[in-house]
């Protein structure tokens, strides 16, 4: 989409979320930003204001159905949604047996009931318009699990397979969907990782090819190039080694 006049972005308080903010904002554009962290989703807005863009802030938790619906059905209603962006995700660190399943059921609730959260309850009126897009950030991780995040490598698979598949049930009704897999981004996320990152990036530079990528209505927006590469590679290989290759030492 071109140019999109109001668009909704979850997990806008820091990170990508808060990077497409500041991108997208402009004297024209809407944004309804949603984060966890109140200060700064504020100062997210703040900078987007000073864009001259219209803001509007919720602290609302994606995992709570009813509170995003509400909220994104209320929105709707004043400014038709052009283009969502469900961005908002977390990574448990330190992950043991242990800790497996309550890591799980979390991550779960945010990175994937979170996404379902954030774009169903706009889907009929887009449709109803016969216009939309939707995106749904994943990971480059979502293409092969990691032992070194179990959960959230499996999240992100899910997500990406549900985008691929809504963006052939819903094309016919004008909507787009984008499913987004970055590799190592700058973030909260990444900082917790101790270990190698190989082509990390600034979010705003993330940001600028998210952006590039909904713009021409791609259906994977896939980077950066050489890990994307050698992820895809691992698809293809064989599974015990590269099992041998990731696994913990």
């Amino acid at each position: 989409m071109d140019h999109p006049r109001t668009i909704v972005i979850t997990g806008a308080s820091s990170g990508i979320g808060a990077a497409l903010a500041r991108a997208y904002a402009a004297p024209d554009v809407v944004l309804a930003l949603t984060g966890r962290d109140a200060q700064r989703l504020e100062e997210t807005a703040e900078a987007c204001r000073r864009k001259n863009a219209t803001v509007e802030t919720a602290t609302v938790d994606v995992t709570d159905a009813p509170a995003m619906e509400r909220w994104l059905k209320d929105l709707d209603a004043r400014q038709p949604v052009d283009l969502v962006i469900a961005n908002a995700g977390v990574s448990e660190d330190r992950v043991t047996l242990d800790t497996l399943a309550d890591a799980t059921a979390r991550t779960f609730a945010i990175n994937v009931q979170g996404v379902f959260n954030t774009i169903l309850p706009l889907l009929p009126a887009m449709k109803q318009r016969g216009r939309g897009q939707v995106a749904i950030n994943a990971s480059l991780a979502g293409y092969r699990g990691l032992p070194t995040a179990v959960p959230y490598s499996a999240s992100k698979a899910a997500v990406k397979s549900y985008g691929e598949a809504l963006r052939g049930a819903v094309a016919r009704h004008g909507i787009a969907v984008t499913v987004v897999c970055p590799g190592f981004v700058a973030s909260r996320i990444t900082d917790k990782n101790r270990f190698p990152m190989p082509f990390m990036m600034t979010a705003d530079r993330a940001a600028g090819i998210i952006r590039q990528g909904l713009t021409k209505n791609r259906g994977v927006i896939a980077f950066p190039w050489p890990t994307f590469a050698a992820v895809r590679l691992m698809t293809l290989l064989p599974a015990p080694l590269v099992d041998r290759l990731l696994r913990r030492k």
